[in-house]
């Protein structure tokens, strides 16, 4: 049976649609033109009788009767006087179309006088750099005209430019970082300090963007995002080049409702970059970053957190469902992430001997485990002076085999600890966070690209950039996620981490129970469980290893 073709009107709907719009358009602007005097004239017929309704009220109602024999006088005048009535009718309509002009006042045709000075100013700076010697027809020149390569501005309320599009001649080197990042620091100096730019370069047309970003709000607490499994969301940035809103709370109680575009990560098997690199200043939220991490973290998954600092940032989580160990110490540390290699070359050959007889991985495999460390430097120079195991070589195995295993490492350092970081750490953290106030190489050094935006010398806790894999440089704010057993923590932030705290199951002072093997680790079990499943690990090391390999190849 032949098919029957689809209507039109369903075939090429959406090119009629637009067409027919755009028609409808044009014949209601030239409508608009051509009934522009109709137009004028019933609004000011419309203000006359409105003017009349006002006289007819204010007037005292023992004059009224006065005034409506002068009206019923001048009327039977003009209808008496020779073309009175048509003369009557012409007066009225003139007095309409005077009264229904439009009075509002004409933008200016040009800046104001300081906003000339400044756009003067800022063309003779560029001078230098747009300028060259043998240019027959130089669009810059000292004293030339700017109205030729500055096509759009715009000014905010302060007269300071908030929006600004510069043409630059085709010979200037705008491929090379250097050249850009020179224009750059001249207009965030010129156009006004304190802010930050963001700066589009079109080397097609030969166009620069420069454009003023509003501050990221840094009222957004710790709450439960709407997200899916395997997404975690690292802050919140412009919408420049993110497509996702989410709803939100925010302000000092949480009583405003908004949508803010989120940086979202996404880890787990088919993530492209499985594990997340922070680094920062000290103060400038690492350790809030991860606090904020773990909670979302908490929702589907296991946690292991080592805290190499040993401030107790991470007390509020002990003992809390799904947290497998805090721990604080380099024996501790040690033991906890010799059990997560383990139990990622568990779950290695359990999903690979699944693979290889056709049937789904098994369950204890699909929970997402996350390694959380927070200035694992530390441990590394501890291990150094006692000839101890160094924790960061036991991330081997999790760094490399991670995405498979539903194994997550996030590392959170500082910038005088970087150089203590191993390989295996700079090489599989291809998620990168940097938080604070940093110099322009160390920015490039981290992330591996330049952001797009100037830097300010102020920055608010939580405040930074992301990267993602070879994605562009975001703004990124961290929401507030405090340790709530700080003094130094407001009531609301406080309130805001506890309420999404799991329910704690074993008590600090007290020995868990038994657990399943490579599901839960708590922290006073540690040394027991870890014994164990070491011994078992160093007896089947061969199997183990020979399912790595394979896993790492099928994925």
């Amino acid at each position: 049976m032949a098919r029957r073709p689809l209507p039109r009107i369903l075939s090429n709907g959406s090119a009629q649609l637009a067409r027919s719009r755009e028609l409808a358009r044009t014949a209601a602007d030239s409508a608009t033109d051509v009934l522009h005097p109709l137009i004028t004239i019933t609004r000011g017929l419309r203000r006359l009788a409105s003017a009349g309704r006002r006289r007819w009220v204010d007037t005292p109602k023992d004059r009224r009767g006065a005034l409506l024999l002068g009206v019923a006088a001048v009327l039977l005048a003009v209808a008496l006087a020779p073309y009175g009535p048509l003369l009557a009718v012409v007066a009225l309509m003139a007095a309409a179309a005077w009264h229904g002009r439009d009075r509002t006042p004409a933008a200016p045709a040009g800046p104001a006088p300081g906003q000339l000075q400044r756009l003067k100013s800022l063309y003779e700076a560029l001078v230098p750099y747009f300028s060259a010697n043998d240019d027959p027809e130089p669009l810059y020149v000292r004293g030339g005209d700017w109205g030729k390569v500055f096509s759009d501005y715009e000014f905010d309320g302060d007269g300071r430019l908030a929006h600004l599009v510069i043409s630059y001649p085709a010979y200037f080197t705008d491929a090379e970082p250097e050249s850009r990042a020179r224009i750059e620091h001249l207009l965030g100096a010129k156009c006004g300090r304190g802010r930050e730019y963001h700066f589009s370069w079109d080397e097609e047309a030969n166009q620069l963007t420069v454009r003023v970003l509003a501050p990221l709000p840094t009222d957004i607490a710790a709450q439960p995002f709407v997200t899916a499994p395997g997404e975690t969301v690292l802050g919140f940035t412009d919408p420049t080049r993110v497509q996702r809103t989410l709803p939100l709370t925010h302000g000092a109680h949480g009583e405003e409702r908004t949508d803010v575009p989120p940086v979202v990560w996404r880890t787990g098997v088919r993530s492209t970059e499985p594990h997340l690199l922070a680094v920062g200043q000290p103060g400038s939220g690492t350790s809030t970053l991860l606090r904020s991490i773990a909670l979302q973290a908490l929702h589907h998954g296991d946690v292991v957190i080592v805290d190499g600092g040993g401030t107790g940032e991470y007390a509020c989580l002990t003992g809390r469902d799904g947290v497998l160990a805090v721990e604080c110490a380099l024996s501790g540390a040690v033991t906890s992430l010799e059990w997560a290699a383990a139990e990622t070359e568990r779950r290695l050959a359990a999903a690979s001997k699944a693979h290889q007889a056709g049937d789904p991985p098994p369950e204890d495999t699909k929970r997402p485990l996350w390694l959380l460390l927070d200035r694992p430097s530390v441990f590394t120079h501890l291990a150094a002076g006692d000839d101890g195991t160094d924790p960061q070589s036991l991330l081997l195995a999790p760094l490399r085999h991670g995405r498979a295993a539903n194994v997550t490492v996030v590392v959170a350092e500082q910038f005088d600890g970087l150089d203590a970081l191993s390989a295996p750490v700079r090489q599989h953290t291809r998620a990168r966070v940097v938080l604070g106030p940093a110099t322009a190489e160390q920015l490039e050094a981290v992330l591996g690209a330049p952001p797009h935006t100037t830097r300010i010398d102020q920055m608010p806790p939580g405040r930074g950039y992301a990267r993602l894999g070879n994605g562009p440089v975001h703004r990124l704010q961290v929401p507030a996620t405090p340790d709530p057993y700080d003094d130094a923590t407001s009531e609301a932030h406080r309130q805001a981490v506890l309420d999404l705290l799991p329910p704690r199951t074993t008590p600090a002072d007290e020995e868990p129970g038994p657990v399943p093997e490579a599901v839960r680790l708590d922290k006073a079990a540690t040394e027991k469980v870890a014994a164990a499943v070491v011994a078992e690990a160093e007896v089947s090391k061969p199997a183990a290893s020979e399912g790595a390999a394979v896993a790492e190849s099928s994925s």
